[in-house]
């Protein structure tokens, strides 16, 4: 099968985790074993998170005197894109994949007039005190929001519209390459009347890109593999439950936080219904095991009640 796998940020690198290299290279390295027998068997292609790792860098460069102003964030998506890819490559190397494996850089086109760009809603980067966050906005011109007990800057996050390499990413998956492309939801991009490509401050969704790429190469399943071992209905409440199978109308009609579980089950919702074929959501030591059902919590397709009758 042609299977689009996304991996979630926590498979890099946990909230307690200093953002040390050997770290991150630790856990993706975890996470080249878990894929390693799917590759073997199937065409994989393979988008990450890098929300930990955009915050540190985007920190880096605030803080450079060097600097007369940070690096833009698709430049800082960008370099992401090739320290993940350049690991993961490696690494999937070393846990028995024989066959090449390439990491894209991707720039993901998006609309000039989506809706984000006027409501900046996703949080990136360090918290700050009230007087930190005040001065930050003030001096860069970021809009910050509360989170918990301390500010954070918040930025767009548009819709995937397009994915600039798609044509490559098909070529190099047709030629049974493990593919590591769309990290971070790839550096966003807009594109004026004459085609010229101009990076954006936002971020894109990893899972709504990795959903826009499986549908974009006719993938067979969509694979969201994170840190927890399945969606859970009720989650926070005592009534909490894990759901083991859900078709998607059923998942698009519960509510999810915005920030964690909500795009990847939104992600997933997409796959299923323009494709005909199921997802799933599970967690990444379990890949085999959930892209067969036996883990995590598949989503597949309603069934129309008229067929439902006649079955």
């Amino acid at each position: 099968m042609r299977i689009v796998i996304a991996l979630g940020g926590n498979a890099l690198l946990e909230r307690h985790d200093k953002p040390d290299a050997a770290i991150q290279q630790k856990h993706v390295r975890r996470a080249a074993e878990s894929l390693a027998s799917l590759a073997a068997d199937h065409q994989l292609i393979v988008c990450h998170g890098n929300g930990p790792q955009v915050g540190l860098l985007a920190r880096e460069s605030r803080t450079d005197p060097e600097l007369s102003m940070p690096y833009p964030l698709d430049v800082l998506g960008a370099q992401t894109q090739g320290m993940i890819g350049y690991w993961l490559a490696q690494e999937l190397a070393n846990a028995g994949v024989t066959k090449p494996v390439v990491a894209v850089v991707t720039q993901t086109v998006v609309d000039a007039y989506d809706a984000a760009f006027a409501a900046p809603g996703k949080f990136i980067g360090a918290g700050y005190s009230d007087e930190q966050a005040e001065e930050l906005a003030v001096r860069y011109g970021w809009t910050m929001k509360v989170d918990g007990d301390r500010w954070r800057q918040v930025v767009p996050s548009p819709e995937p519209v397009r994915i600039v390499e798609l044509e490559t990413i098909r070529t190099l998956v047709d030629g049974d390459v493990v593919v590591v492309c769309g990290g971070g939801g790839g550096a966003p991009v807009m594109v004026d009347g004459a085609g010229h490509r101009t990076g954006v401050g936002a971020v894109v969704d990893k899972d709504l890109t990795a959903a826009h790429l499986a549908l974009a190469l006719g993938a067979d399943r969509l694979l969201v593999l994170t840190d927890v071992p399945a969606i859970v209905r009720g989650y926070g409440t005592s009534q909490a439950e894990p759901i083991r199978e859900i078709d998607a109308d059923t998942l698009a009609g519960l509510a999810f936080p915005a920030g964690s579980m909500g795009p990847k089950a939104d992600a997933c919702v997409r796959f299923a219904r323009a494709s005909g074929r199921s997802a799933a959501v599970g967690a990444l030591t379990d890949a085999a095991e959930v892209l067969a059902g036996r883990a995590g919590t598949t989503i597949t397709v309603a069934v129309p009640e008229h067929k439902a009758a006649v079955g």
